[in-house]
């Protein structure tokens, strides 16, 4: 009897993965992308690989830039040149424009209030609107301006403390901690941390948790029935890192109530402060219904996330790559004491269109090391027919920033750290130059672009026009480890230490 059910379940077995093979055959022979032969069961997951900017950037190269796999029982689309970006998320931006939910955004339901992950709809409309009037507007990011100014005078004293006691300073934590405390000090009037305190380095590794598991390939993602097993522990852990920062939020929500309630001059829109957290409150406090307090936990949450790691990564990254060029660093301190000397003063923001080395500093790492090398995953929201191929509806769109950025048919010596590049041509970042969108284009594009982009010129700039830096432990530069990890966003493997050195 044992034998006739171990017969049984092999023809099952052999039954099942063939008729799946006709499915896979028949979808390859339909008007789909190109893409590499896909597997049964499993498609063209073994060809991912743990680094999968790098590896669909090579499958890109022999099947075009327009490129399908099979996942699993997910359909994905990758896009690997500026013409087809600008196709997807221009021409076709409304088509594309929902997002891919994986099982780990799905933690405690984030996706259900995010302005990063909710489709677009009404929702996402009034998120869009409220981040942008009460955060990101240019008369906002003015009035703040004094704001961050502090925060990297804390920054410099900081590393010229490290300078003095000749300690080696971690480029991307510090740089975290500062971010940090800008973001905490403008949503809530308190800073979140310290230098050289646990508490940051304990807010980054729930940062990066957060950006590594929603990164992560998760099997239950391509294949559904495993879904309530959680195979790889991915949701339930990451539910652990979500449930923590929005416990910190919702601890000062309270507290905030507690505080106008209490306040004897309370009527419903008076003010204890003018952060955002208190305007937000207001907000809520005329309509219940438009702004909950589940949206404002989650809103900080996507705030925090999106905004801390991905700026420090980015000075980190450039910081590394000037190290490494000697000669660039010379070039981008040189540009930067002459303006500061002329104008006797420490940079400031409005002296960011002065310094054109330094913008191409920040362009040049963009296009080595974009923060999100996939941008945050599209979802094609019904079929949609693009270069006589059709994405069929509910398909991942993949946009390889990476691979766009190290494609010698777009960049000359790609792999080589050449800011020089971006002062013969007039390329940004915001949406518009589809060979560099670190920030993503249309309607999705990252609201917070314009605070990143003045964050980034000023940490840096600071760091490297108050400073030399050489590398812990006379590390010679070109020994220095540049492997990536990656997550939603790339971080380097091995932080970079550096001694500075006060000039």
């Amino acid at each position: 009897m044992e034998y006739y059910y171990t017969t049984f379940f092999f023809f099952l077995s052999f039954l099942i993965t063939f008729i799946y093979a006709l499915t896979i055959s028949s979808q390859r022979n339909s008007r789909l992308p190109p893409g590499p032969y896909p597997f049964p069961i499993i498609g063209n997951l073994l060809e991912v690989g743990n680094k999968p900017h790098r590896s669909l950037a090579i499958l890109s190269k022999r099947y075009r830039p327009l490129m399908s796999l099979i996942l699993g029982t997910k359909t994905t689309i990758v896009v690997s040149s500026p013409d087809m970006a600008k196709e997807f998320f221009h021409t076709n931006d409304q088509s594309f424009s929902g997002r891919s939910i994986t099982e780990a955004i799905r933690a405690v339901d984030h996706y259900k209030f995010s302005l990063v992950w909710s489709p677009v709809g009404d929702q996402w409309r009034r998120l869009r609107r409220i981040t942008k009037e009460y955060l990101f507007s240019m008369q906002c990011l003015d009035a703040s301006e004094l704001l961050r100014r502090d925060k990297v005078r804390e920054l410099l004293d900081h590393v010229n403390r490290c300078s003095t006691d000749e300690k080696a300073v971690n480029i991307g934590a510090t740089t975290f901690t500062t971010i940090l405390n800008i973001l905490s000090m403008l949503i809530f009037s308190l800073d979140f941390s310290q230098y050289d305190s646990v508490s940051s380095q304990e807010f980054k590794d729930t940062i990066w948790a957060l950006m590594e598991y929603g990164g992560k390939a998760n099997l239950a993602d391509f294949f559904p029935i495993l879904k309530p097993l959680d195979p790889q522990c991915i949701v339930r852990r990451g539910s652990v890192h979500m449930k923590k920062l929005l416990s910190i939020f919702d601890k000062l929500i309270d507290q905030r109530l507690q505080t106008k309630l209490s306040s004897s001059s309370y009527n419903g829109v008076s003010s204890t402060g003018n952060d955002v957290l208190n305007l937000l409150l207001n907000l809520k406090h005329k309509d219940e219904s438009e702004f909950s307090q589940n949206h404002l936990g989650h809103l900080f949450v996507d705030l925090f996330v999106a905004g801390t790691d991905t700026t420090s990564s980015t000075v980190e990254w450039a910081m590394a790559e000037l190290i490494r060029n000697p000669d660039k660093m010379a070039t981008a301190r040189s540009e930067l004491v002459k303006l500061m000397q002329y104008k006797n003063r420490s940079i400031e923001e409005r002296d960011i269109t002065q310094l054109p080395y330094l913008r191409a500093v920040i362009k040049e790492t963009f296009r080595l090391h974009p923060p999100a090398p996939f941008l945050v995953p599209h979802e094609a929201i019904h079929d949609v027919e693009v270069y006589g191929f059709v994405v069929p509806k509910n398909a991942q769109i993949l946009c390889n920033v990476c691979a766009k950025g190290r494609d010698p048919n777009i960049w000359s010596d790609p792999e080589k750290f050449m800011p020089e590049r971006f002062l013969e041509v007039e390329i940004d970042y915001k949406g518009q130059y589809f060979d560099l969108i670190p920030f993503g284009t249309g309607r999705r594009i990252c609201p917070g672009l314009n605070i990143a982009h003045r964050m980034l010129h000023m940490t840096l700039g600071s760091l490297i026009h108050k400073f030399d830096w050489k590398l812990e432990g006379d590390m010679r530069a070109e020994d220095m480890d540049m492997e990536e990890k990656f997550g939603i966003t790339l971080q380097k493997n091995v932080p970079l230490m550096a001694i500075p050195i006060k000039l």
